[in-house]
């Protein structure tokens, strides 16, 4: 997605003998935890057979699950049994890493990429994404010293929440409202 901020190199961060890698609104803990809360906006595939099946089968699921996001259909999908039966290897990528505004990233000497999600409006986006690039700059000028001790975090979110998408209530139907 385009709101989405890198702050340093992923690739070191992903799994080598993972097919689909996903960032999630909310990460249990495990990799591998198919109660994980994807989110579609950010993901690293490797280009296999698994991977294109499972790209077919997740198009194909949409007329399963007329009316829904591509993202819900997925949560739907990553536990059917066609994911198992063709050997793809799914990982859900930590929040620690590869955070957002559902989930921040609280430590600024890990995070790779932050992710503007859980927003409603433009403005509200806009918003919070400029104070993460503050913050970011600011945490850029510090000494190494003070880098090392993680003294500072986000301030973010301030009008991006899951709180926020229940107030104006979302403008697509999601399962994970």
């Amino acid at each position: 997605d385009a709101d989405i901020m890198w702050f340093r190199d992923p690739f070191p961060r992903f799994h080598l003998d993972a097919d689909f890698q996903i960032a999630c609104d909310h990460f249990t803990g495990s990799f591998d935890d198919v109660q994980n809360r994807p989110n579609g906006g950010f993901n690293f595939v490797k280009s296999n057979n698994r991977s294109i099946e499972f790209y077919k089968f997740w198009y194909s699921s949409r007329e399963t699950y007329p009316g829904y996001h591509d993202q819900d259909v997925l949560n739907f999908i990553k536990v059917h049994p066609f994911i198992a039966d063709i050997g793809l290897k799914m990982i859900f990528l930590d929040t620690i890493n590869f955070g957002g505004l559902c989930e921040p990233s609280r430590d600024l000497n890990q995070v790779c990429t932050m992710h503007a999600n859980c927003c409603f409006g433009m403005d509200s986006k806009l918003h919070d994404l400029k104070i993460m690039l503050q913050d970011w700059k600011h945490y850029l000028s510090l000494p190494p010293s003070l880098k090392k001790l993680s003294v500072v975090s986000w301030r973010v979110p301030q009008k991006c929440s899951l709180d926020s998408l229940r107030q104006h209530g979302s403008p697509e139907q999601s399962v994970h409202d």
